[in-house]
């Protein structure tokens, strides 16, 4: 993952210097980061060979995970075990997730256990929770100490920890007891001890969260980062806020893919057989449901025949309806996704939605039926249409709100083509009101 506010770390081991030399500055790394990306995998491997090794791990840690995995690809598994090795274990795992099954197995087999531990342990947790999202490099200080102490230790453990914004306080057991920001630690007496200057309400995550909800947190509080616990409030990492943009970059580009039926790991310069078996299903069954529309204006055929102007109304009344809706659907997906439609709520969406499209309903149809009226002459064709208009954007309204609130309550993804399922109300709705009150009134 991308951490363009992070601090320059050193190598685990005692006899090490920096891991990135004084003259490569974190502007220049992130300069070099976008250069190669912008290169073919060979040309981008060959200048890795040629940058040293501590630089081309930090060029790594920077690119997108799927670029420095495809990149790991051509490597020997002995030679992808050691840059991935010399990374911070969150990174490495986030590359990991990108590379085969069995690939994975092979490279982890190949680094040595020390470094392997952890990130077998962080690739166990599903991505989307504070778990996949977090570092085990975490500072945590024993309570006993003094700001002294605190502070020398904390000196000693600068190399091994990913970010110091906050320092945590942990008893025997490593359960969390509190925290201790840098200023705290400044300000107080030498001597004083840190239990007497910790903070211990502490916003904390379960190692379980999803990734949404870890995200709201760092919105309501503003934090830099934040500790993970387990079940028995034990601390087992920590989220920077960085790895949480990221997070939400994802899930955005999730939700807008399945939306319209796209797999949320479509890219854009994927191999076009790769993308047709993605999305391929999809259209099949929107060409399911195309015909199920056909099979309404089937049922009209002799009011078409005889009011030919439905015809050419057809496909307002049914584009307004796929309009209205994907308004409906888009804010309900985001509402759902920021935690603002609480349990109970759904029913004031559907109302409200639904109410809404009433309102939109009458304001074009109005407008419809006047153009309508001053085409044909006719005053019940721009009755026909004001009401199709009305009773369609009402449907299009209640299920835009139903289909993702539906969705959500069954524990499926509320973006799960909720277009196409509403494309497929607002189509067979809005002929069925078209025609239907044309052969009613018209004919």
């Amino acid at each position: 993952m991308t951490e363009a506010g992070r601090e320059p770390r050193r190598a685990r081991r005692e006899d090490s210097r920096p891991r990135r030399p004084p003259e490569y500055p974190e502007p220049e790394v992130v300069r070099l980061t976008e250069e190669l990306e912008e290169r073919s995998p060979e040309e981008t491997l060959e200048r890795l060979e040629e940058l040293p090794s501590e630089l081309a791990v930090e060029v790594l840690e920077h690119m997108d995970p799927e670029r420095a995995s495809e990149l790991l690809e051509r490597l020997e598994d002995a030679e992808a075990a050691r840059l991935l090795g010399e990374m911070w274990p969150d990174n490495a795992v986030d590359v990991l997730e990108e590379l085969p099954a069995e690939r994975r197995r092979d490279v982890l087999e190949r680094m040595a256990p020390a470094e392997a531990a952890p990130i077998r342990r962080l690739i166990a947790y599903p991505h989307d929770t504070a778990g996949g999202l977090m570092s085990p490099d975490v500072v945590a200080l024993p309570e006993d100490l003094t700001v002294e102490e605190a502070i020398e230790r904390l000196r000693e453990m600068a190399d091994e920890a990913e970010t110091l914004y906050y320092a945590y306080v942990v008893d025997e057991d490593r359960r969390l007891r509190g925290v201790l920001s840098m200023r705290d630690l400044i300000l107080s007496s030498p001597r004083t001890p840190i239990r007497e200057v910790l903070r211990r309400d502490v916003v904390k995550v379960p190692v379980d969260a999803d990734a949404e909800e870890v995200a709201r947190i760092f919105d309501r509080y503003h934090f830099l980062a934040l500790p993970v616990v387990d079940s028995e409030d034990r601390l087992l990492g920590i989220v920077t806020f960085d790895d949480v943009i990221d997070a939400i970059r994802e899930e955005e580009t999730e939700d807008m893919h399945r939306m319209v039926g796209v797999a949320p790991e479509d890219k854009v310069l994927d191999p076009w057989h790769e993308s047709l078996r993605r999305r391929l299903p999809w259209l099949l069954i929107n060409l399911v449901t195309a015909f199920a529309a056909a099979g309404v204006v089937a049922l009209f055929e002799g009011t078409i025949a005889k009011v030919t102007a439905l015809a050419v109304l057809m496909p307002i009344i049914a584009g307004q309806g796929g309009n209205a809706g994907s308004q409906t659907v888009t804010v309900v997906v985001r509402g759902i996704a920021l935690g603002e439609v609480r349990p109970g709520e759904g029913w004031r969406i559907v109302l409200k939605e639904g109410l809404l499209g009433a309102v939109h309903g009458i304001v074009i149809g109005v407008i419809v039926a006047w153009i309508a009226y001053l085409w044909q002459g006719d005053p019940m064709l721009g009755w026909v249409v004001a009401l199709a208009m009305v009773f369609n954007l009402i449907m299009a309204g209640v299920f835009g709100a139903l289909i993702p609130l539906g969705l959500r309550f069954v524990g499926a993804d509320p973006a799960l083509a909720s277009t196409i399922f509403l494309t497929t109300v607002t189509d067979i709705c809005g002929f069925f009101f078209l025609l239907g009150l044309g052969a009613l009134l018209l004919g």
